[in-house]
């Protein structure tokens, strides 16, 4: 039994490996809901990491916002610039889900000095007809401050959509469920086989 139990901790930390997503650059770390006349204002409050640097470019992108309200985005200050593309824009090297028939909401920095981490961004935010939220992706450009590397980030966040449409699992929960199934009929079979 001593040998399933190593191969059952390696295929353990193989899938918590397969699973995990980059935590550092510009983070969404709260989503609030509110109701705003027949609507729905969502704001994210977003921070910058530590040892991490917003430059004039600099930019992140929720996708696909669902029932978006034209003219309803507010960012924090006139520093960030606002557009709202079908497809991205997408910091090389992360693979998000962006349906092309929704709209994605962008903020990029035009500052005229760079935001160090750790800090609060403040709050973005904009009016949806739908006050249903469903798991979406996040990505980030920014800069280490150590070497001024850029760095792209990908995390997940909450985006409204319409109230029936079923929620669909993140792609970590799917990825947890296919690899967790496969350890069960393992064990299932171990158990079956002992008892023969």
């Amino acid at each position: 039994m001593r040998g399933y139990s190593k191969f059952a901790v390696f295929a353990i930390l193989a899938g918590l490996a397969l699973v995990g997503r980059t935590q550092a650059g510009l983070i969404p770390t709260n989503v609030s809901i509110t109701p705003d006349g027949g609507n729905f204002r969502w704001t994210y409050a977003v921070v910058v990491t530590t040892d991490v640097k917003v430059n004039p470019g600099d930019y992140f992108t929720i996708y696909d916002f669902g029932g978006l309200v034209p003219g309803s985005i507010i960012a924090p200050s006139k520093d960030w610039a606002v557009s709202t593309p079908l497809l991205g824009p997408t910091p090389a090297g992360t693979a998000p889900a962006d349906d092309p028939t929704i709209p994605n909401i962008a903020f990029t920095y035009h500052g005229a000095a760079p935001i160090n981490g750790q800090q609060g961004l403040g709050n973005f935010s904009a009016i949806s007809t739908f006050g249903d939220a469903v798991s979406s992706d996040f990505t980030s450009i920014s800069h280490r401050q150590v070497d001024g590397r850029s760095e792209a980030n990908i995390t997940s966040t909450n985006v409204p959509v319409p109230g029936d449409v079923q929620q669909t699992p993140e792609p970590a929960t799917l990825a947890m469920f296919s690899f967790g199934l496969p350890m069960l009929g393992i064990l299932r079979y171990l158990r079956l086989r002992r008892r023969k």
